[in-house]
């Protein structure tokens, strides 16, 4: 069938409103998966990985990520694949793979780049490819539209289309899952934008419609960049209050109360996880191509990661009042994920804090109930199998994530 624009638009409205359209997801991750899993519940899914090691758990009903479990698993639905010509049948491809940082904090777009020349190879007239990859605003454009066309010799608009919904996935959260999480969408045109909006309706219960592409990228670096700089705002007056003698915790439980104009942020060993640490640093990035430093954002950054250094000080000064150096002291960090009661270790603060404590001569070890090992430049550290005899091991402890089984069973110790 030859498709003018109008009829292939037409097309795909239709088949999302019998829920007949076919749906690809490229990426199995923390974004990917869970999403798969939700579209499955109305829609036939093919769910594509480089991984294979994830698509041969996934086709055993086997869930690596807490927030799916096996029984979301529905193989019927679902086909889990690593051969991306399981997608050319395939309405709508949305493409949720990682936006880490280089080394030099400058955005690595590769994952998109190769995702996009995989999906431009197969790509065919009528299909739809949503990007929901955390990103600066301008990537869908000016990055992904040129790869899928160059790839596959068709022209967005009119035969094919493009948006941009970013994800809003938070590991863990148990009030707060695909479903019942506002989804803002932006399409490349305001019909693409209606389409888009349609597909997410159909299993979200508010989507929240932008303008374009660039302001629902926006949209996803605002959110990310507020929770940066009110947690170094902060952090930097923990570090002021600290040297003062005064309570940071109990300053903050009592501004609390304030019915208005205040929200509370916490400080800790630093920020981790798939979006905070980076998103600022990926809108740096692209203010400086428009003439801005952003130095108010950068200096965040800068205060957040400099808390895991704050937080070795601290215990170095410890162990000294009771004549120790660090360097051949034995330490313990407690957690290795990112954030309480959670296995992801994405960006975690305690890869520092290890990496920290082995420049300085320390001796690590690492506990966490849920985490298995973190990754540092100068290896893997494993979590040790017994809690009790790493605490009767160390010189110093340092309590990095506050899971709720380690404290309790601090307590218990204790």
């Amino acid at each position: 069938m030859e498709y003018t624009t109008d009829s292939w638009i037409f097309e795909l409205k239709r088949k999302i409103e019998d829920y007949s359209c076919k749906i690809g997801i490229v990426g199995l991750g923390y974004v990917g998966l869970p999403l798969a899993v939700a579209f499955s519940k109305k829609f036939k899914v093919v769910g594509y990985d480089i991984n294979k090691e994830k698509i041969e758990l996934l086709n055993n009903r086997e869930s690596y990520i807490e927030d799916v479990r096996n029984e979301d698993i529905d193989l019927r639905r679902f086909q889990p694949t690593n051969d991306p010509s399981d997608l050319t049948n395939c309405d709508f491809i949305i493409i949720t793979v990682p936006t880490p940082l280089r080394e030099d904090k400058t955005p690595d777009l590769s994952y998109i780049k190769n995702s996009a020349k995989t999906v431009g190879k197969l790509l065919k007239r009528g299909q739809f490819v949503i990007l929901e990859s955390t990103t600066y605003p301008g990537t869908t454009e000016e990055v992904l539209v040129p790869i899928l066309e160059e790839e596959s010799g068709l022209k967005v608009i009119k035969d094919f289309g493009v948006a941009y919904s970013p994800e809003r996935v938070d590991p863990g959260n148990k009030k707060y899952r695909i479903e019942n999480t506002p989804k803002v969408v932006g399409g490349l045109t305001p019909e693409f934008t209606e389409i888009a909006s349609m597909l997410y309706g159909s299993v979200i219960e508010k989507v929240v419609p932008v303008k374009d592409c660039k302001t629902a990228e926006a949209v996803k670096m605002l959110e990310n960049v507020f929770r940066n700089v009110n947690i170094a705002l902060v952090n930097e007056l923990a570090l002021i209050f600290e040297k003062m003698g005064i309570d940071i915790w109990e300053v903050i439980e009592a501004a609390k109360t304030k019915p208005y104009g205040f929200m509370a942020f916490y400080p800790g060993p630093g920020v981790g996880g798939h979006c905070i640490p980076l998103d600022p640093y990926y809108l740096s990035y692209r203010a400086k191509h428009f003439g801005i430093i952003p130095r108010f954002i950068e200096m965040a950054g800068e205060i957040n990661d400099y808390m895991p250094i704050h937080t070795v000080n601290i215990l170095e000064r410890e162990l000294q009042k009771i004549g120790k150096s660090i360097r051949g002291s034995n330490v313990l960090v407690l957690g290795l994920s990112y954030k309480p009661d959670i296995r992801d270790t994405r960006e975690s603060p305690s890869i520092k804090i290890a990496e920290e404590l082995i420049m300085r001569g320390a001796i690590v070890k690492a506990y966490d109930p849920h985490a298995s090992k973190i990754r540092t430049r100068f290896g893997e550290i494993n979590s040790e199998g017994d809690l009790i005899s790493s605490i009767k091991w160390a010189d110093g402890i340092i309590i990095a994530v506050n899971h709720t089984l380690i404290l309790q069973r601090h307590y218990q110790i204790y």
